[in-house]
């Protein structure tokens, strides 16, 4: 199983890009921390990532969709990953809960990752969201907070670009079916 991980700051496209690629027939896997912001909200929580589980509970639904994700081909790509949990983590000024810790080791010794990652960068604006609560200045420093985490964790970075939905799609759809076929950042 090839799984290839979609990251970048938020509001730089990845959902729209996810969609497209799912669009095109690949498997895809919804952004945890997303959904565990909405759950939260449903019930009335306004700002989940202030409770100091928050960490613990993106890392506990990535890893539940990362093993029940379907097998129906030999590619997935993830909308992000244990390394963008611990770039969160990072970012909030947090400290790496064990739960992270465990789980960032699995990911590296199973290798379940591959070491292309697919590094969306902004598009020049950030739209905020109920969920998505951060200015655009803030976005910049988070997208290098997760370049950096990516590359400590030894992963490369196939950069897309900030460009039309269709190009930026063809450029992660060439890297995930022809690996080196995409644009590299190093």
């Amino acid at each position: 199983m090839r799984r290839y991980v979609l990251t970048g700051t938020p509001g730089a496209g990845k959902t729209s890009i996810l969609r497209a690629l799912a669009g095109l027939g690949h498997v895809v896997v919804e952004e945890a921390a997303t959904s565990v912001i909405a759950r939260a909200q449903a019930r009335g929580e306004d700002e989940p990532w202030t409770r100091a589980s928050f960490i613990e509970d993106i890392v506990e639904l990535q890893r539940t969709r990362q093993l029940t994700a379907p097998a129906t081909n030999s590619l997935q790509v993830y909308d992000r990953s244990p390394v963008c949990t611990h770039a969160l983590a990072r970012y909030l000024g947090r400290p790496v809960p064990p739960s992270l810790a465990a789980e960032l080791e699995r990911i590296t010794t199973e290798g379940i990752y591959e070491r292309q990652v697919l590094f969306v960068r902004n598009l020049g604006f950030c739209e905020p969201t109920s969920a998505r609560r951060i200015s655009f200045a803030e976005s910049l420093e988070f997208e290098k907070v997760h370049e950096r985490s990516y590359r400590e964790f030894g992963y490369e970075l196939v950069d897309i670009a900030a460009a039309g939905l269709a190009e930026r799609v063809a450029v992660a759809d060439a890297a995930i079916t022809r690996p080196g076929g995409g644009s590299f950042s190093r």
